[in-house]
């Protein structure tokens, strides 16, 4: 009787090519224990190796093409060689502007930040919190109709549509009167919404410069992995008016006339600011620009140097007059291999003596993150987590689901936003003199394959507005209970529990 085990005599494979194959097999799985480890997180270690020693035919190619954490050749050296320039042209500026005092753990943030993206601290007005979202696209294109001599336009997702037509007919506009007008958007984020081809087709025929961020073309020979996005949002007009946040330049309901039928709408925050600050925002434009165009704009070249000045003034202090609005710009993506808007994150929440607010649409910490956050709350800060109740990611939502046992046990506050809208915002807050708004998510995505773009926030006016957005988020949010959570159904922790390992595959 045959037992199945047997060798397939039928079958024409020498005894020879059975051994080769195995032999192989387990060199692969040696190899792998001592390679996949190297400079990656336990986490994502152990995802990649389970997906390599029980799945070798699919773990193996997708390592191979996913794995490594970082870019590498001419992405990674354009951003080293910005950076030395960066530090080069704001050598002569103070890490804290003049007129700003912070406590010692906020400047060491602030030094540390500094050293991973060569960005100090810099000046600057705020101007408004946008969290409505038509008012926050008209805001918009009123600052480019007032366009003298630039408009620099950054979003990882781009559609001319019904919601955006007035801020894309307002830049054309612009640059047929003779204003610079650049535009980036990201390739794949972009690809699946109908309105990026209207987009295309009609800046085509005007001066508008425009390219593709991170480009998948392989039949032109331009081809980089498939994972890796540039999610920043930003638009900067005449190097001095700025805008940044998490909104997306496409209509709110993602072009899906089912989205619109059932109310669901995305729910994001832009935030404006003047002054030197959106120099920072402008540095961090040039570069990728560059990276696509290869043009090398004004804005990396000329960065203007300042003497530093002895700071004295505190931060939000009442008693000193008209609060200081201080802000840093902090880039980060994997052509930065120390990954600063996660250790931004962490060491601002381990500064915290009052409360945390963290707003994020795709929570999915690392250890560290989540560590700091749950220290944070057994050592008696207030921690309040908002995301929305149903994410628009599949994956994603059961992967952050899975965080909520040990956020709640810690005595994390969970706030989950009413379905069907999305809460899209990223944002965190430290107590009342700190906090940062953009396009970065509490995930590993985020630290890992996204280009990012963050701005920390200090006293002045818009740590109170962005408190001020938060407590509206509240009102229509439903906290979550320990109770509740853990008696929810087996299934949906099971798929939760998948989720989360899969998630950790970067």
């Amino acid at each position: 009787m045959n037992t199945g085990i047997e060798r397939l005599d039928f079958l024409p494979v020498s005894d020879g090519v059975v051994t080769a194959l195995i032999v192989t097999e387990y060199l692969i799985k040696i190899l792998a224990l001592g390679m996949v480890p190297e400079n990656r997180q336990p986490g994502s270690s152990q995802a990649w190796l389970l997906a390599i020693l029980f799945v070798p035919v699919v773990g193996v190619p997708l390592f191979l093409l996913l794995g490594n954490p970082y870019v590498t050749g001419r992405r990674h050296q354009i951003q080293e060689d910005a950076n030395l320039l960066y530090a080069e042209a704001l050598e002569a500026r103070p890490t804290v502007p003049a007129g700003v005092e912070v406590g010692p753990g906020v400047r060491t943030i602030l030094e540390m930040n500094r050293r991973l993206t060569a960005m100090p601290c810099m000046s600057g007005d705020f101007l408004a919190m946008h969290s409505d979202y038509s008012a926050s696209l008209e805001a918009m294109a009123a600052a480019v109709r007032g366009a003298t001599d630039h408009v620099h336009i950054e979003f990882y997702a781009q559609s001319w549509d019904d919601e955006t037509d007035a801020f894309f007919a307002a830049a054309v506009e612009a640059a047929e009167r003779g204003v610079a007008v650049r535009v980036l958007v990201d390739h794949l984020g972009s690809l699946r919404y109908k309105g990026f081809n209207a987009l295309r087709r009609r800046l085509r025929h005007t001066p508008v410069e425009f390219h593709l961020m991170l480009p998948v073309n392989p039949f032109s020979g331009r081809f980089r992995r498939p994972d890796l996005r540039n999610h920043r949002k930003m638009l900067i007009v005449d190097g001095e008016h700025g805008f940044v946040g998490s909104q997306n330049l496409i209509d709110r309901h993602y072009g899906k006339k089912s989205n619109a039928e059932h109310g669901r709408e995305w729910v994001d925050l832009m935030m404006e600011v003047r002054g030197e600050v959106v120099q920072g925002l402008s540095a961090v434009f040039a570069v990728d620009w560059y990276t696509e165009s290869g043009e090398l704009i004004d804005t990396l070249r000329e960065m203007p140097r300042t003497e530093p000045v002895e700071a004295d003034r505190p931060v939000g202090d009442p008693t000193a007059g008209d609060p200081v609005d201080a802000f840093q710009v902090v880039p980060s993506g994997p052509g930065f291999r120390t990954q600063p808007n996660l250790r931004m994150f962490t060491q601002l929440i381990s500064q915290a003596r009052d409360r945390v607010r963290i707003v994020s649409p795709y929570f999915v910490p690392d250890e560290a993150l989540l560590h700091t956050i749950t220290s944070a709350a057994f050592r008696g800060v207030d921690v309040e987590l908002f995301v929305p109740e149903h994410a628009d990611q599949f994956l994603v939502h059961h992967a952050q689901r899975s965080y909520f046992r040990a956020l709640l046990e810690a005595g994390v506050r969970i706030h989950r936003f009413r379905t069907p809208a999305v809460l899209h915002t990223k944002m965190l807050l430290i107590d009342d003199y700190g906090g940062t708004v953009g396009s970065s998510n509490m995930d590993v995505r985020s630290f890992n394959l996204n280009f990012e773009i963050s701005v920390l926030a200090l006293g002045g006016a818009a740590v109170g507005q962005m408190h001020s957005v938060v407590d509206r988020y509240l009102e229509e949010s439903t906290t979550l209970g320990l109770e509740e959570w853990q008696s929810r159904p087996w299934p949906g922790r099971y798929v939760d529990n998948v989720a989360r390992l899969t998630s950790a595959l970067q």
